[in-house]
């Protein structure tokens, strides 16, 4: 703990600059390592030993079948679809490395950034409730009734079957770019290239949210224009916004509709059980925040200008049809762009890379920085709803966080970089001398590349991980269940209340019970003021960071414990066998975690 209170001393002297500043305990700005670095290698060698053992003693896990999707890429272009003979071939055109042929599900249309959504956005949303279970016949909390048998009620059935959750996220990604072989997508396409899904099978999207919903939502939601709501319409090559102030009654939002106005809903997430169930799993694919917004835009008109986002976008159609132009980034540093770019008018773009119709059960995906924009044609109307993700999760974003702490902790640590600067440098250096052949200003640059080579020695990486991984913990969804998982866990234990009194009541667990976590990625253990902080995903809300991080506070001697039960996951873990000094330590952190809903159990608890 010593060295853990050293390392605290140093990283609270630093400055980490982000885009949100962090909640954390006594001050500190970043999480710090757990041990010294020989305590935490004998904690790895001693953790690897277990999870050896473990893994020799259980049988293979159900979800050791992975489920395979056989497609072919790059496969020929559909037929125009029926109804859409106003479309010249050209808005047909699409580059037949990125089109994917599959049965079809309902298309959507995407147009700005769907990604972050505030306490602000939604602070009428419903507050926080227990975790869903994950199944393929929930009722959205909008009052809207699910597709029994679509392909997504069947995906998220299969899911609920699925033991463990980082299984579950790659097979929803793996149904989501269907044909398309998910490595492929991440080693060819992801970051470099949009691509087009197209489906035969408009019922593909079926249930995961319509304009029924949106209906149900105005009647029965306390939806706000401007948190909640965007009236908007792209006339004339000018955008436009028209939020009236107040509630969005369903008289006022469909008047602007009929009006030419497309609706865009924030956070849809916070409303709709299906699409908060259909983030919440696949946030633990990207690794970073999961969002969502959904797009109504009316017959023969478009709501927003051509522009591009900070966010890898999925574009999902779900009901009617939409044409979409994407352009490549026009310049260098317009590539994986780092914010999104003001409206654009049709002169300053080039020549679309992309040009298609979506219909529902299409998926489109473009990268941070390509430029698109959608409109409506022949007389129908378009529903779609983007999926976006990996906001500022850049290298970039880590070395910005990383560089100032390792310049500090060198000018601590190493006499080298407490030298003065030379008396003269200003005679040579600066921008009026970038000319100058003199040899002095040589000397200089080849200092500052050797002490910049050695900042790498003094940069805490760990850390910065660490605290990087505490944001996301604190921007994710709270964790949908399947059944098992619900059943297994405190949320399905069978106390009630009956005949005046609570009943079944006084389940305990032993040294004999075996468990191990909720799920992958809900919980990460950090070291923060000299104190070990377990910061969950739990108690989150579906609004984006209504609620503070939530943290328990982890014992030094319970230290060892907490990390065996965080790599072990799926398997399961004696309670007995738990790297404890106690058998009353090991009982206590298992408790407290299982009393939490971070733990479930092998059998149910009685």
């Amino acid at each position: 703990m010593e060295g853990l209170r050293a390392s605290a001393g140093l990283l609270r002297r630093g400055r980490l600059r982000r885009r949100r500043q962090p909640q954390s305990h006594s001050g500190s700005v970043l999480v710090l390592p757990l041990r010294p670095r020989k305590v935490r290698r004998q904690l790895r060698r001693s953790a690897a030993s277990r999870m050896a053992a473990l893994r020799a003693q259980t049988l293979p896990s159900e979800d050791s079948e992975d489920s395979r999707v056989e497609s072919t890429v790059d496969g020929p272009r559909d037929p125009p679809p029926g109804g859409a003979t106003a479309t010249p071939d050209a808005a047909r055109r699409e580059p037949p490395s990125r089109l994917v042929e599959a049965p079809a599900a309902p298309a959507r249309l995407v147009e700005t950034s769907a990604l972050l959504c505030s306490a602000q956005h939604l602070a009428a949303a419903p507050p926080p409730v227990a975790p869903a279970t994950l199944s393929g016949s929930q009722v959205d909390s909008t009052g809207g009734e699910p597709a029994w048998n679509s392909p997504l009620q069947r995906v998220l059935a299969e899911l609920n079957r699925i033991p463990s959750s980082r299984r579950r996220a790659a097979r929803l990604f793996e149904w989501l770019i269907a044909p398309m072989p998910p490595d492929h997508f991440y080693r060819r396409l992801w970051e470099r290239e949009a691509v087009l899904v197209r489906r035969q099978d408009h019922t593909y999207y079926q249930g995961l949210f319509s304009t029924a919903d949106i209906d149900a939502m105005l009647r029965n939601e306390e939806v706000q224009f401007g948190q909640h709501l965007d009236a908007a319409r792209y006339i004339n090559g000018r955008r436009e916004t028209l939020n009236p102030p107040g509630r969005a009654l369903p008289a006022a939002a469909w008047s602007l509709y009929q009006a030419g106005c497309s609706l865009r809903l924030l956070c849809p997430q916070a409303f709709s059980i299906t699409v908060w169930q259909f983030l919440a799993v696949l946030q633990e694919q990207f690794g970073s925040m999961a969002g969502s917004n959904v797009y109504l835009t009316p017959p023969n008109s478009q709501g927003f200008a051509p522009h591009y986002d900070d966010i890898e976008a999925f574009v999902l159609q779900l009901e009617g049809r939409k044409l979409w132009r994407v352009y490549r980034p026009r310049v260098p540093t317009e590539e994986l762009a780092l914010t999104s770019s003001p409206n654009f008018s049709q002169d300053d773009l080039g020549e679309p890379v992309l040009q298609t119709v979506l219909e529902p059960g299409d998926l489109l995906y473009f990268p941070r920085g390509f430029i698109h924009q959608a409109e409506c044609q022949d007389g129908v109307h378009s529903l779609h709803l983007t999926l976006s993700t990996y906001q500022r999760n850049t290298w970039g974003d880590f070395l910005e966080a990383v560089l100032p702490l390792a310049v500090q902790a060198a000018m601590e640590e190493n006499v080298e970089f407490r030298r003065g600067l030379p008396r003269d440098f200003m005679d040579y250096m600066g921008a009026q001398h970038s000319d100058s052949k003199d040899p002095r200003r040589t000397a200089f640059m080849e200092k500052v590349r050797v002490l910049v080579a050695r900042l790498g020695h003094f940069a805490p990486v760990d850390a910065v991980a660490d605290q990087r991984a505490k944001d996301f913990i604190h921007d994710s969804l709270p964790p949908v269940l399947t059944d098992r998982e619900r059943a297994l866990s405190v949320y399905g234990l069978p106390i009630r209340w009956e005949a005046g009194e609570p009943v079944n009541v006084g389940a305990q667990l032993t040294t004999e019970t075996e468990v191990h976590m909720l799920q992958d990625g809900i919980a990460r253990l950090l070291g923060e003021g000299g104190h070990l902080f377990l910061y969950y995903t739990v108690e989150n809300s579906r609004v984006y960071h209504l609620e503070e991080p939530k943290c328990l506070e982890i014992l030094p001697q319970q230290a060892d414990a907490m990390e065996l039960l965080l790599r072990s996951y799926p398997e399961f873990v004696r309670v007995g066998d738990l790297p404890c000094d106690s058998v009353e330590d090991q009982l206590s952190l298992a408790t407290m975690l299982y009393d939490k809903g971070l733990l479930l159990t092998k059998m149910p608890l009685t």
